[in-house]
């Protein structure tokens, strides 16, 4: 810490960067400017939403699937949600890193999902795994929507946590791709 910023903080004196950056009280100065981290926020924000609606979606199913492939299902389901509720946390507490609140909301997830909520009736067997391959390709399709952002940013750890939700959705999507084949 230069004597400067020490000096700053001994005195409590310290230097303001703009109204916009502070939070409740004090400033964020990570290296990444108010703008960038509001944008990749923003984004992370849709990628919350949407792992959250896919993560609905998939739990839904694994309560309701029925047919002969039943029990490869069921597991493979609770599998794929127990992840997806795994990812929820760490999003979230990246949009805080960052200074911004994070949705939590039916409301807000609803408005920021680029995915649709599960169907009311539940579909056969096989259109649940169709629905949660275009679930698990939409997800991956919002993460990589943000990566250009955290990129320009310099924000590896955005970054990183993008590369291993892509690399989720797009294995996922692809085993699940793989029980549609004839």
């Amino acid at each position: 810490m230069g004597k400067s910023m020490a000096k700053s903080i001994a005195t409590g004196k310290a230097k303001k960067s703009s109204s916009a950056d502070q939070r409740a009280g004090t400033t964020i100065n990570i290296g990444i400017g108010e703008k960038d981290r509001q944008a990749i926020a923003s984004g992370l924000s849709r990628l919350l939403a949407d792992t959250y609606t896919l993560y609905l979606t998939t739990h839904n199913f694994h309560w309701n699937v029925t047919g002969p492939m039943f029990n490869t299902l069921h597991a493979m389901f609770m599998t794929q949600y127990t992840e997806l509720w795994g990812a929820v946390d760490p999003i979230a507490e990246r949009i805080r890193s960052l200074g911004s609140p994070a949705p939590g909301s039916y409301a807000q997830f609803v408005e920021l999902a680029s995915i649709k909520d599960a169907p009311i009736k539940p579909p056969k067997a096989m259109e649940m795994v169709r629905i949660l391959v275009d679930g698990h390709e939409a997800v991956a399709r919002t993460a990589r929507s943000i990566f250009p952002l955290a990129d320009a940013a310099s924000d590896e750890p955005t970054a990183d946590l993008l590369t291993q939700r892509l690399t989720v959705h797009e294995q996922t999507a692809w085993m699940l791709r793989s029980l549609l084949e004839e």
